[in-house]
């Protein structure tokens, strides 16, 4: 039971990553444990990138993850380390070229 959970939230990273928005388990119901924005402005030319970092001070686990393109652009965004089922995630938002980013990010327990 335990592999099938873990593939199916793998399958549905993998889909997910090249949306305009990156949803990991279900957050209805669930407490919000930590909310941030995350912003960059454009550079001519070049892609930028952003990582966040959340680690729960009280060891809560984390239960779902929504992170929003408020631009609905063609940035991406990916889990790099931890996530559901964690106490810790590594976030890391990647732009378009020459375009900026702007991520709004909630984290639920």
């Amino acid at each position: 039971m335990k592999i099938q959970v873990v593939l199916i939230v793998f399958l549905s990273m993998v889909w997910l990553v090249r949306c305009e928005h990156l949803i990991l388990g279900d957050a209805n119901k669930k407490t919000l444990i930590h909310h941030t924005v995350a912003q960059y402005h454009a550079i001519p030319f070049t892609k930028r990138v952003k990582e966040v970092f959340f680690s729960s001070p009280d060891q809560r686990v984390i239960n779902s993850i929504l992170v929003y393109d408020n631009l609905h652009s063609l940035a991406s965004a990916t889990v790099t380390a931890g996530g559901v089922g964690y106490t810790y995630v590594n976030i890391r938002m990647k732009s378009e070229r020459g375009k900026g980013l702007d991520y709004d990010i909630g984290i639920y327990s």
